[in-house]
């Protein structure tokens, strides 16, 4: 199976699940990763989707947030309203998983323009809950191709916040993984690279970065994904596949 990009953000964002974590579950690659996650090393890890469903156990990848299957197989379902103000705001969530059009050097995230607020090249989705996962989620990983569009200087808009100037906000960004490395944030917020994966050069992200990158004393090889991560990624995609 080639390991393209997505297949590297999947596996990516899936090794940094722990066991037993509540992790708040998007749609797309977060959704891959955190079934190939709990199918592989993190088997009690906490799936909770957006639409207020708890510790789901899905059989097959599913197509959505509302997606039947989720509800068959949770502990619980809550109103949208008492999972964001009584689980999340509350510090209940481990990890949220984020994503978005554009994030800068501080890990603010843009899904709401491209373009001026008032006269945009696209209007997206907004925000949903990102703003509140990107808040109060213990630690967020963010999961992004990696090319200058989506790493500006500066997001033409900021949807869910990342580090203030200067600090590192105890529950702002923590990861972000992308298809050329995986990236942190130092003690002044910023973020910075701290590991590659095979092939790809530091000239490269820089190359693909807005921005004056950040490079850890140290750079990491990231392992490829093992045969186990291409088995069951490769099964979740045929799900995927043949879902109508």
């Amino acid at each position: 199976m080639p390991v393209d990009g997505q297949s590297r953000l999947a596996v990516g964002g899936a090794r940094l699940l722990r066991d037993g974590e509540r992790v708040l579950v998007g749609v797309g690659t977060p959704n891959l990763a955190a079934n190939i996650a709990k199918r592989l090393h993190a088997p009690r890890l906490v799936l909770i989707y957006e639409s207020g469903v708890v510790d789901a156990a899905p059989p097959k990848l599913p197509l959505s947030i509302g997606d039947p299957d989720l509800v068959r197989t949770s502990l619980c379902v809550l109103p949208i309203h008492d999972l964001f103000s009584q689980y999340l705001q509350t510090g209940w969530i481990d990890v949220g998983f984020m994503g978005g059009a554009q994030i800068d050097r501080r890990g603010n995230l843009n899904s709401t323009v491209i373009g001026p607020y008032e006269s945009p090249t696209a209007r997206l989705a907004g925000s949903g809950g990102a703003a509140d996962i990107a808040s109060f989620a213990r630690r967020t990983i963010v999961l992004m191709p990696h090319d200058l569009r989506r790493f500006p200087e500066h997001v033409d808009f900021v949807t869910s916040p990342g580090h203030p100037p200067g600090a590192r906000r105890p529950n702002g960004p923590a990861t972000v993984v992308t298809d050329l490395g995986s990236f942190d944030y130092d003690e002044d917020g910023e973020m910075r690279l701290v590991a590659l994966h095979p092939g790809v050069t530091v000239e490269e992200v820089r190359a693909k970065t807005g921005w004056p990158l950040r490079i850890a004393p140290r750079i990491e090889e990231i392992p490829p994904p093992t045969p186990d991560e291409l088995r069951v990624l490769g099964e979740l995609r045929r799900q995927e596949e043949m879902n109508p």
